[in-house]
């Protein structure tokens, strides 16, 4: 059943989905939220692999680490969002792609963006992604996050996990001067890892962008200015 607004829009348009046997109200709850958030619509007409992308154009649009001939890797690309959002913010050429995403999932082509299919967790993953880019990268992204479980504590380990696996691949190779982000959850890094960022970049920055559903635990860390590997081991 669908309520429509009012001429002027004095109302928005909202969709909800009626109680049916065999789903859980929790579903469709989960269901109505998604039929009515306007960045699922907004992603619908422009194109976009997910609601996802504008996260990470929010957050671009703010910190200003995408730019043209900027390199990147996008860690748990798939759908494609983020890739979609880094290929046209730094005019990566399709012939000589400057964005590699990887994903364990499969992943339709994104223009602009070499796409290998694996495991980042691989002990050869990392040295692939820079081989398939042609060298460091600039900008080093993960949406990465485990499966959720129901389990707030576990899912956040798991998800920090991946966050921490991110931050050592990026400070082991991002060029000097590069950009580091990565989801987490709310609840603290971890305060190694967080050290171990503060040691590597000059600014560390807590980011929650409007596109974050505001009931999410989600945020992302950006770590900015990579000191390079030389004088993070002197600090």
């Amino acid at each position: 059943m669908t309520k429509q607004s009012k001429p002027g829009g004095a109302r928005a348009l909202k969709t909800r989905v009626k109680k049916k046997r065999g789903l859980k109200n929790s579903s469709r709850r989960w269901l109505e939220r998604h039929l009515n958030d306007p960045y699922v619509h907004r992603a619908s007409a422009e194109g976009m692999r997910s609601r996802a992308a504008f996260k990470l154009v929010e957050i671009d649009d703010k910190h200003r680490i995408l730019a043209p001939g900027k390199t990147v890797i996008d860690l748990g690309a798939a759908p494609g969002g983020w890739c979609q959002v880094a290929a046209e913010r730094v005019k990566s050429d399709p012939q000589k792609p400057s964005v590699v995403g990887i994903d364990y999932l499969e992943m339709d082509p994104v223009p602009g963006v070499a796409i290998l299919q694996m495991d980042f967790l691989e002990d050869d993953a990392p040295d692939r992604l820079v081989d398939v880019l042609g060298g460091a990268p600039d900008v080093v992204l993960s949406d990465m996050a485990a499966p959720t479980t129901g389990h707030r504590r576990t899912d956040h380990l798991r998800t920090m996990h991946l966050c921490e696996a991110a931050a050592d691949f990026a400070v082991n190779v991002l060029r000097p001067g590069g950009h580091f982000l990565a989801k987490a959850f709310q609840g603290g890094a971890e305060a190694d890892l967080l050290a171990m960022l503060k040691r590597n970049f000059r600014t560390i920055h807590h980011v929650k962008p409007p596109a974050s559903r505001s009931e999410s635990v989600e945020l992302y860390l950006l770590a900015k200015d990579f000191k390079g590997r030389g004088e993070a081991e002197a600090g």
